[in-house]
């Protein structure tokens, strides 16, 4: 691994990365979720260039990891690599096969440690760095939006092409008793040897994209009109329990079909129900 002081990449087994986003995508994600709703605003360009992609999210809860697994799926062709916190990496040890490198919060050797690794993995053409970036679990109404410097720096100090994708991630409740996670793809941002930026700069300009990104999906988080939204996964709708299996029966006596959803039961369509 490269918090040893090498120039290796961390481990990608492509075979641990699939089965992971199998897993979520079949198993963990149906029973937590509504729906893993994309806003359509943000998909009408280019979100996959050439060249090495930097994308960095917001962090509004535990479950960001699983999500950013799921969005992984959209670049089938890259390899993903992210920092984590290193007491949270040896808690979760199978991560380390995944792309992920641990890095020592608020020290000097975890600081070196990012940029040592961010530097190795922009030098991939292939390769997704995928950065919280603010660093810990911050509310998505909290303004200003405040990154952590280590990627400012790490991209004041590359000489090549590379893109910086925010993505802004929000997990409100809806019509349904399970919430909806809902995303954003913000402006990219190209970085190139001319761009002029230090790292208090860049750490500036990326902050500002992402507080955009995250500004525009609140405003759509708030109509909770799924048709702005591209519908990517989707969950279990209805109560549960035994409430939802007479509800059952009763549309299957009276030759209707069964739609669990709190939406049909205020009389609108739910679009999940239809697939």
């Amino acid at each position: 691994m490269t918090g040893r002081g090498d120039d290796r990449l961390p481990v990608w087994s492509p075979r641990i990365v699939s089965w992971f986003r199998w897993y979520c995508r079949r198993y963990y994600f149906p029973p937590h979720f509504h729906a893993l709703r994309i806003l359509r605003s943000g998909l009408a360009g280019d979100l996959n260039p050439a060249g090495p992609l930097v994308v960095i999210t917001n962090h509004p809860s535990w479950w960001d990891p699983v999500i950013s697994a799921l969005l992984s799926t959209r670049y089938p062709e890259r390899r993903v690599f992210a920092p984590i916190d290193a007491k949270a990496l040896e808690s979760y040890r199978f991560f380390k096969k995944m792309g992920f490198f641990g890095v020592e919060q608020g020290t000097a050797r975890g600081a070196a440690t990012f940029l040592r690794v961010a530097r190795r993995v922009l030098m991939e053409p292939d390769a997704i760095l995928w950065v919280t970036a603010q660093g810990r679990f911050t509310d998505p109404r909290q303004r200003p939006v405040r990154l952590m410097p280590g990627l400012g720096h790490a991209l004041a100090r590359f000489d090549g092409n590379a893109t910086v994708l925010p993505i802004a991630l929000e997990y409100p409740f809806w019509d349904e008793k399970s919430p909806e996670a809902l995303v954003h793809f913000g402006e990219p941002v190209q970085v190139r040897p001319d761009c002029g930026l230090d790292g208090a700069g860049w750490t500036d300009l990326l902050s500002t994209k992402l507080e955009a990104a995250m500004d525009q999906l609140a405003q759509a988080a708030i109509q909770r009109d799924p048709a702005l939204f591209e519908t990517m996964q989707t969950g279990k709708t209805g109560v549960g329990g035994m409430y939802d299996r007479i509800r059952r029966l009763t549309a299957w006596m009276g030759l209707r079909k069964f739609d669990g959803s709190h939406a049909a039961a205020l009389g609108k369509t739910d679009e999940l129900a239809q697939r």
